[in-house]
């Protein structure tokens, strides 16, 4: 059983950052304002991770109908594997599953849509193989707000924990006066 700092309190050095599915297509769906939320919010996760020296997984759904992950965010995911799945949930990607699992990480911080999807389903199976998962809730979303708010209340029950984009920056950083600190903090200022 995990202890309350390890389920809660993040880990530069044992977190993975995932990406899931914020493609061209599927955000045409999406409230413009609020995917300008995901996009901004994954942004600043990307270049903490990038700093911190934090993997990063991304995948995209039937790239072929949904095109590639929105320009907003593909400029800041450098070499950062690119995993194209059929599969909803993220652990029906067997290349998804290794490079998780090659990374000897178990913390996974969860970015991207749709909530109530192929969020929900991959937050399920890396619960269930034992993985401590933190959803950034200002960094996920849904076409509706009824299916986001379900989602994230079925996660929490699950045993994820419901995060924001402040409060994992800060978990990774841990201390002001740092020069990734200095770097970092102006992103949310």
């Amino acid at each position: 059983m995990p202890t309350i700092r390890e389920r809660f309190f993040l880990s530069a050095e044992q977190s993975v950052l995932v990406v899931i599915d914020v493609q061209e297509r599927l955000c045409k769906a999406m409230d413009e304002q609020v995917l300008r939320q995901l996009t901004d919010n994954t942004n600043v996760l990307l270049e903490a991770a990038a700093e911190l020296q934090i993997p990063v997984a991304v995948t995209e759904q039937y790239l072929k109908g949904l095109g590639p992950t929105v320009p907003a965010l593909a400029e800041k995911l450098g070499t950062s594997p690119r995993h194209e799945k059929m599969a909803f949930s993220c652990c029906g990607c067997t290349d998804f599953v290794e490079q998780l699992r090659a990374s000897g990480r178990r913390q996974i911080v969860i970015t991207g849509m749709e909530t109530h999807v192929c969020v929900l389903q991959t937050v399920l199976e890396l619960l269930d193989a034992g993985y401590l998962v933190q959803v950034v809730r200002d960094a996920v979303m849904s076409r509706s707000r009824r299916n986001w708010d379900t989602a994230l209340e079925e996660m929490r029950q699950a045993g994820a924990v419901i995060t924001c984009t402040e409060s994992v920056l800060f978990q990774w950083l841990r201390v002001a006066g740092t020069e990734p600190f200095k770097k970092l903090s102006k992103l949310v200022k």
